[in-house]
Parts: C-alpha cells; structure tokens; sequence
C-alpha cells in the first residue's frame, strides 16, 4: 500500500462528533465526487463516485449520521486497464436529494462551468474546525501524497482556478504557505516543504501519518547532515594534502637549486619540520618548533617559503631564456 493511501485510510477512519464538521467534511466530498445524473425512470439521482472503498463507506456513514438517510452502495469495474473496482452511493428520493443539497449549501453538481464558480460555501466552513474538515474531505477525494522516502509532496487537484484559489486560502487559514500550478486542464494546490506537509496532516488530524512521515524526514535530515560533514571533512582533507604536497615540493625546489643554508633561522627549522611530518595539519607542525608557533605562524612562515621558491623559479626561467637566445644568437654568426 501506498503511504497516500495509508494517509487516505486514516482520514476516512475518522470520523468527528461535531455535525457542522461533518456537514463540512461531505460538502467537500460531494463537490469532487458527488454528481446529479437521470435514473433509468428518468428521475434525478444523487451519486457519490469513488475508487476508494473506504472514503465510499464514510460517506455513506456521514450521510447517515447527518440526514439519518439510508442511501445504496453500488459497486462496478472500471473501464480502465487495471479494472479497478468503482464504488456509487446512491441516493435516489427527491426529497433526500434536497435535503442534502439544501443543507451543504450546494446550488448544483453538474458539469457545468456555472457549477465550478464557487467550490463551497462561506457558511460551511465558518469554523477552524470545519475547514480542517473540510481540506480531509477534499484530500480523500482529489488528494495524494508521494512516500516522503522519495520526495516531499502534497497535492489536491481541482478542476478550475476558482476551486483552486478557494481551497488555497482554506488551507493559509492555518499559516501553511500552499502553491497553485497547472497540469493539463487541472489546477494542483500543492506543498512540496516537508515542514508543511507536517502542518497539514496535523490539520487533517492524521497523526499516525504524521509521525510516520516525521521518522522518515529526521532519518533522511540526520543522512544528508552526515553526508555533508563528511564531505566537508573529506574537501578539507584534500586541501590539506594539496596544500602540504605543493608545501613540501617548494622547499625541496628551494634545497635543491638554493640549499637550506642561506635560509633565515624560522624558515630553515619550518622546512626541517615540514619535511619531517609531511601529513601533519599546520596546528601541529606549530608544536613540533622551538618554541612553538601557532598557526598562523607557521602558515606565514610556509607562505615565505613558497614565495621564495617561487622568485627562484622566475629567475631560473629568465636564465634558461637568456642562455636559449645566447644559442641562437651564437648560431646565426657562424653563417
């Protein structure tokens, strides 16, 4: 099972005492799901579609529990590929029908774009409890989430930017910052900041999910924190060991073509003690002098080393280009 449907099946467990939560709750899942189609004697009916067993039984629960109505559960294979199986909650009587539309303040639930220009009514979800309700409802039936293994995200699909910017603000309602992007002729509300996909299952009051996800983001925080000290650690090793290799290779350049006998006191005893301890950090080069010297001594010391291995080179290449157009030189005369 997927952990959008480990999600889905806490949430539809759930079901609140408070008849304005629950009103608020079915209003959002009639909105998504519910529909007005013709009966076979042509009259109206009311029908709740799903794929999901369990969000079709709360909704069967929940109308109960409201209306004290007895509506059908139906249940169909699919069309698609995989056959799923379609669960229908059906509530066929013209006076029910009224009823419940009458009381989720629900003008229509058809197709049409007059039907979409508002998602649900002011009314409805007036309480903090209500639209918390109301966002389970709309996340069992338009929701998903992605296993927090992989990627933190949070979705509900919407039909129109008006359903879309209406459940946005429901959701700002409770300081999560929730995005608005477009997917064909969808509009997604998402979060993808694992710090608000926490907030709002804390708002859809699923906990169990909720600390689930929680382990999940503080094994993954404390990898990706070892992760990046030992790269850290790993990069100041590597310069470490860059800087020593190129350390040592300037006071051997400064043995060979200058000899350690011209050089100051502090820089001979620094390149003795280089060459002696070639994998030892700068701090500890320090201990080994007479007195000691602390790093930035011995820094500023190895620094002057460089630099006079580096003048030694400038005037080696000068002289192997003065001796190189001497040559030359020498064998144009003899023509």
């Amino acid at each position: 099972m997927s952990f959008s449907s480990e999600v889905k099946d806490e949430l539809a467990k759930n079901i609140t005492k408070s008849r304005h939560c629950q009103i608020a709750e079915l209003a959002a899942i009639l909105k998504f799901d519910g529909k007005i189609v013709k009966g076979t004697n042509g009259e109206e009916v009311l029908e709740i579609v799903t794929e999901n067993a369990s969000l079709a039984k709360k909704s069967f629960t929940l109308i109960k529990k409201i209306f004290n109505i007895s509506t059908e559960i139906s249940q169909r294979t699919g069309n698609g590929l995989n056959k799923n199986h379609i669960y229908v909650i059906t509530a066929a009587k013209k006076e029910q029908i009224e009823q419940i539309l009458m009381t989720e303040k629900i003008s229509c639930l058809t197709q049409q774009k007059e039907c979409e220009q508002e998602m649900v009514n002011g009314l409805v979800v007036q309480n903090s409890c209500c639209k918390r309700a109301f966002i389970r409802g709309a996340f069992l039936s338009a929701g998903s989430m992605s296993d927090p293994e992989k990627s933190y995200h949070f979705e509900i699909v919407c039909p129109s930017l008006k359903w879309a910017t209406q459940l946005q603000e429901i959701i700002n309602d409770f300081d999560i910052e929730a995005k608005i992007a477009t997917r064909k002729k969808h509009y997604i509300v998402y979060l993808k900041e694992g710090s608000y996909i926490v907030d709002i299952l804390n708002v859809m009051e699923a906990h169990i999910a909720l600390m689930n996800f929680e382990n999940v983001r503080i094994i993954k925080e404390m990898r990706n924190s070892v992760n990046r000290q030992v790269n850290c650690e790993t990069a100041n090793i590597h310069k470490t060991v860059s800087a020593a290799v190129k350390q040592i290779e300037d006071i051997r350049f400064i043995e060979k073509n200058m000899g350690f006998f011209k050089l100051p006191e502090n820089l001979k005893e620094i390149a003795y003690v280089r060459i002696e301890y070639p994998d030892a950090a700068l701090k500890e080069l320090g201990t080994y002098l007479h007195p000691p010297v602390g790093k930035s001594g011995v820094n500023h010391r190895l620094r002057k080393l460089s630099e006079m291995a580096d003048e030694i080179r400038g005037y080696s290449k000068e002289e192997e280009t003065y001796d190189k157009k001497i040559s030359k030189d020498s064998t144009l005369n003899r023509f």
